[in-house]
């Protein structure tokens, strides 16, 4: 059973859409990944892109988020998120988009954007169209954190071509979160 780790929603528990189609993120990653980003959070604008069960967009809205927009195509994931969002009382913080990842990004009207969360499916090799689409749009900034969850030997080398410095890399058993912000 997933469940929020820290915040207003702490140990609350989350839904998770039926089948395989998901990698729901398993909680030692979630706690590794939000200790890293604890600076960030309060206030912060974050989207959850390739969102599943909402997972780590609820986590930063019960961290102190001020606003979390969920992307998702698959009309299962967007009934969990809402589901989970209305169970965790995060629901009036946040916005959802049932669009393919590049076109919802589009969609979004911000200023800025403080971090971007992308676990989209491993195989499906978007990790190229993702930054290409973020590198258009106003509101990733300088300050803008991108993250993008991916296989362990997935390839960032071209991050560059579209204007992004590779941070750091976290790895882990299979998989790894490559930390990634516009060039200067």
């Amino acid at each position: 059973m997933m469940r929020v780790i820290a915040g207003t929603a702490r140990s609350m528990p989350l839904s998770t859409p039926k089948g395989n189609d998901t990698r729901p993120t398993t909680d030692r990653i979630k706690e590794t990944l939000f200790n890293m980003l604890q600076n960030y959070i309060p206030g912060c604008v974050f989207v959850d892109v390739c969102s599943g069960s909402g997972a780590i967009g609820i986590e930063a809205l019960s961290r102190g988020a001020s606003h979390a927009y969920f992307i998702d195509r698959d009309q299962a994931c967007i009934q969990c998120i809402k589901n989970n969002l209305t169970f965790t009382k995060l629901d009036q913080k946040s916005t959802i988009l049932k669009q393919d990842a590049c076109t919802a990004l589009n969609m979004i009207h911000e200023k800025a954007v403080d971090v971007v969360f992308a676990d989209p499916p491993y195989e499906a090799g978007m990790e190229r169209s993702l930054l290409g689409t973020l590198s258009k749009m106003q509101y990733v900034t300088e300050d803008t954190l991108v993250i993008i969850e991916a296989l362990m030997d997935t390839d960032f080398s071209f991050a560059s071509e579209y204007g992004f410095d590779i941070l750091k890399e976290k790895c882990y058993k299979t998989n790894k979160h490559v930390w990634l912000t516009r060039q200067a």
